[in-house]
């Protein structure tokens, strides 16, 4: 079986947590503040704030921010949960506002319509490894006094006209979860360049503290750990690598794939440069249906999987809820279907990867 998704470790991740194990330093210490400075300088921005896991970011980032009860905050409704679970545990509202079809990012002609008094901040993802089109995102924040706090948690390595995922909002957030383009096993990352907003972030992570038993506010216990830390720098080290073999291998896909009549590859715009955190193909008139080709994919050895299976005000968390209806996602949703393009997709792999999907439309 190919995997869809698998972490890559080797010795030097290895060597890296049992030097902190042999340290004795476990909780956050010298290396969660070294890979703070490394991952920041990375995205290009002056703070970076470790926490626990991608869910911990963005629910401090928003707190930051001032987020809470008579707010609203814009989110698309193609995206992993916690974008909008995040901003309701705030005790702030979520609006959805619709997607592009073709790249499954926010889209910035549905914004104007989904304003109100109340909305104080928008949420772009930047979803499967590609950034929104964040120019008119970050005009439209700017025209309406709108934070703009980027959930670049599936991102690590995308850019969007030269700038990093990342550096394009007041604030944004980084996953670490084992299948991402780098993990620490889990973990998150908030980076910003706002004095306060970091400072507030450092407190409301490590229960509200500014100094040893000195509590400023209410937090959490939300740190991240030494071994987490260590196994992160490693990783960054490696991620401009890792995201280079996954853009060849997606390139590649993209190429064999073309041409099969019912299928569409990712769209790449010219103005960004795609991570392809997931490699992600829409069944339009196949002669299988999504869920078919799935079970054909994974039954003949390749591993694939169905993307997110409703938009998130559909989830039934959400049901004593009422959110307007996005019918381009209503509509896309059912069709996406996942393929491997982790950097441990070898050349043969991926040739099966392109060849099985061509028997799957002749079978």
């Amino acid at each position: 079986m190919i995997p869809v998704a698998r972490p890559n470790f080797d010795d030097r991740e290895r060597k890296a947590v049992l030097e902190v194990l042999d340290s004795g330093m476990l909780a956050q210490g010298p290396k969660v503040k070294a890979f703070e400075d490394a991952f920041a300088r990375y995205v290009g921005r002056k703070h970076g704030v470790a926490v626990c896991n991608g869910t911990a970011a963005l629910h401090v980032a928003l707190l930051a921010h001032g987020i809470g009860k008579g707010h609203e905050v814009l989110v698309p409704p193609l995206t992993f949960f916690a974008s909008a679970a995040t901003v309701l545990q705030t005790g702030a509202r979520v609006r959805f506002t619709d997607i592009e079809a073709t790249t499954y990012n926010m889209d910035p002609e549905r914004l104007r319509r989904a304003l109100t008094k109340r909305t104080k901040a928008i949420m772009p993802v930047h979803l499967f490894g590609q950034t929104a089109s964040m120019n008119p995102i970050i005009e439209f924040a700017q025209e309406s006094g709108l934070l703009l706090i980027e959930d670049a948690c599936q991102a690590h390595g995308a850019r969007y006209r030269g700038q990093m995922a990342g550096a394009l909002g007041d604030t944004a957030c980084f996953s670490f979860y084992p299948t991402k383009n780098m993990t620490t096993t889990e973990g998150g990352m908030i980076v910003t360049d706002d004095d306060v907003v970091a400072d507030a972030c450092r407190k409301l992570r490590d229960q509200g503290q500014s100094s040893k038993y000195m509590h400023d506010l209410v937090g959490f216990n939300l740190r991240m750990t030494e071994v987490a830390a260590a196994i992160g720098l490693v990783q960054l080290s490696k991620l401009e690598g890792f995201v280079a073999r996954r853009r060849e291998t997606a390139h590649f896909l993209t190429e064999r794939l073309a041409a099969v009549r019912g299928l569409v590859p990712p769209a790449e715009p010219e103005d960004r440069m795609h991570a392809f955190y997931q490699y992600i193909v829409r069944v339009e008139k196949f002669p299988r249906s999504r869920d078919d080709l799935v079970k054909f994919l994974t039954d003949h050895g390749v591993g694939s999987r169905s993307s997110y299976p409703m938009p998130v005000y559909a989830q039934k968390a959400l049901a004593d809820q009422k959110h307007r209806r996005c019918a381009v996602a209503e509509r896309v949703i059912p069709k996406l279907l996942e393929l491997p393009v982790h950097p441990l997709v070898s050349d043969a792999d991926r040739e099966t990867i392109a060849q099985t999907v061509l028997t799957a439309r002749a079978a």
